[in-house]
């Protein structure tokens, strides 16, 4: 089918097009209101902006009855995401992570599931010299959030070390290659001076446009048998296709998305479906043509089916592929055989290629802080100050010490043991397999807690697990507090996703490997019913499933719930 037919969806453009159409590519008043120091917000249009930067304008919902009481504005504050592609740090830059979120931020700082740090509690005065600070340790925040390319992800298996140097290269070049290209961040954050200022240089954004994207943009690359990018959940995953130890190229997925709406059955998570293969040094064509078909074709009027997998569904994928393959001017090779096992990570001492070593350590919902008998924070700080080689953050939310010396393991192990830094080995496999998005008391959207309450629920679910010999079975156990999906909560075998303080939806039925969505179980339950559920679950699983049988496989065999292959009978 050719483009003639191709139709963007009618009906009034949304706020935030007009919004970014008359930002002057991103600056609106950002500058401006940073400067102001009459309160500590800013306006809702800055703060749609800023997110194109790297930062959310958030307050502390545990206190916004109180200040509301006391006639306060609320306790504004700001969460700094950085660019990190691959998740992919040196010892140097984490110290300055550690020692801008300790300065300007609560003292903490966040693994996202996008292998990423995040650093909450930033005042806004504090704004311009922490991004000035992560700009000096050679990172910055540019596009982390925003209708654009976010964070590029990549496989972060220890076991494959050349192999994971090669694609955390092409996952770099992609994230550097899809920046905007506007001058905005760098002038409001760095005090660059603006050149665009006359009538005869024009800034323009070659492949966004003035407009951007309709919403976010997420890629992931992985490298089989991990899937541990979940990579059916990207809007592009490319699967590195390895024979014979080298990289051919990569299968390439689209339309993969996880957010939705409660009560709105137009919107959905969908997983990616794999269209072709292409050689390593196309994915940067394939990644920023399949860009502008969304760019050109996605809804800007109703930003809940703004997505680029709507984009797919509406438009049919082999109407997306064809104009694909007409914008490249080449067509897909056909994709090739690969196989993913797990989406996980692995813990404790790995020995990799070339000598050295990488230890996975477990970081419960990639919370960095410490603990009255755990000190992650100040022990990675030790580490880091003598760490000669990376920092890996996986999209668990856990870490790699990667890149040791036999000379160097010993000292990293005896500082892992004195602050009591673990594999979580002594943990259950659920408690390794967990993860949760930030949610309250900073996230606007939250609706029910997640981080700060997915472990004492999984303290409660451990007993019935030891009770049925199951302590030591994967199952990927996933909550977020607003269904937005930032735990990519529907390629969790058990899925919560808040509803309100205290309740939950409960989802079963996911793939292990991340290749099928979980279904509604349970709607809009507290913690007993949470725990009966699973107490008749569980030991049902102990004793009738078949060798080697996932969780979420066998509530599917067992007619517990349907299995959902794709996104668009989620609801069903």
């Amino acid at each position: 089918m050719g483009t003639d037919i191709l139709k963007a969806p009618e009906g009034t453009p949304s706020r935030n097009e007009h919004l970014k159409k008359e930002s002057d590519f991103l600056r609106g008043t950002l500058k401006e209101e940073f400067e102001d120091r009459l309160n500590g917000g800013v306006s809702e249009d800055a703060n749609q902006l800023i997110k194109f930067h790297g930062s959310y304008q958030q307050d502390d919902r545990d206190l916004r009855t109180e200040r509301q009481r006391q006639k306060l504005e609320p306790a504004y504050q700001f969460m700094i995401r950085v660019r990190l592609p691959g998740g992919v740090s040196t010892p140097e830059q984490w110290l300055v992570m550690d020692d801008l979120s300790e300065k300007y931020g609560n003292g903490t700082l966040k693994i996202t599931t996008r292998q990423t740090f995040q650093m909450h509690g930033i005042l806004k005065w504090n704004m311009k010299k922490t991004m000035q600070g992560i700009n000096q340790a050679l990172m910055d925040t540019i596009a982390a959030c925003g209708d654009v390319n976010r964070n590029v992800m990549s496989n972060s298996n220890p076991f494959q070390s050349e192999l994971h140097a090669e694609v955390y290269e092409w996952a770099k070049k992609l994230s550097d290659d899809l920046l905007p290209r506007t001058r905005a961040y760098h002038e409001i954050w760095l005090d660059e001076e603006k050149i665009f200022s006359t009538p005869e240089v024009e800034e323009v954004e070659p492949m966004y446009g003035p407009v951007y994207l309709p919403r976010k943009f997420k890629i992931g690359v992985a490298i089989p048998p991990s899937n541990d990018v979940d990579v059916f959940s990207q809007d592009i995953g490319f699967i590195a296709i390895v024979e014979e130890g080298l990289l051919q190229g990569f299968n390439v997925a689209i339309g993969g998305g996880m957010g939705m709406t409660h009560g709105d059955k137009e919107t959905y998570p969908q997983l990616a479906k794999v269209i072709g293969f292409c050689k390593p040094e196309q994915i940067y064509q394939v990644a920023e043509k399949t860009i502008t078909i969304q760019r050109d074709y996605g809804n800007r009027s109703s930003r809940k089916n703004a997505r680029f997998k709507y984009t797919v569904d509406r438009l049919g994928l082999e109407t997306v592929i064809e104009e694909l393959h007409n914008r490249l001017g080449w067509r897909l090779e056909e994709a090739r055989p690969y196989h993913f096992d797990h989406n996980g990570d692995r813990y404790g001492w790995v020995e990799g290629t070339k000598g050295k070593w990488h230890y996975t350590l477990f970081i419960e919902g990639g919370r960095v802080k410490d603990f009255e008998n755990l000190k992650i924070k100040t022990g990675l700080r030790e580490i880091a100050k003598v760490h000669k080689g990376d920092f890996r953050l996986t999209a668990n939310q856990n870490l790699i010490i990667a890149n040791v010396s036999t000379r160097s393991k010993k000292k990293i192990n005896d500082l892992l043991e004195e602050y009591g830094l673990t594999d979580g080995s002594h943990f259950s496999a659920l408690r390794r397999n967990s993860m949760a998005c930030v949610s309250l008391p900073t996230c606007g959207l939250a609706m029910a807690e997640a981080e700060r309450y997915l472990p004492t629920l999984i303290d409660k679910i451990e007993t019935i697990v030891d009770e049925n010999g199951l302590r030591d079975e994967e199952i990927t156990i996933r909550m977020t507090g607003c269904p937005n999906g930032c735990a990519r909560h529907a390629l969790g075998e058990i899925g919560f996703i808040g509803k309100s303080v205290g309740k939950y939806n409960m989802y079963l039925g996911a793939a292990f490997d991340g290749s099928r969505l979980s279904k509604l179980y349970r709607e809009n339950i507290g913690e007993e019913e949470i725990l009966n559920e699973l107490r008749v679950l569980l030991p049902r699983y102990a004793k009738e499933r078949e060798l080697g049988e996932h969780f979420g496989d066998f509530v599917i065999r067992a007619g517990i719930v349907k299995a959902t292959t794709d996104g668009t009978n989620f609801h069903e």
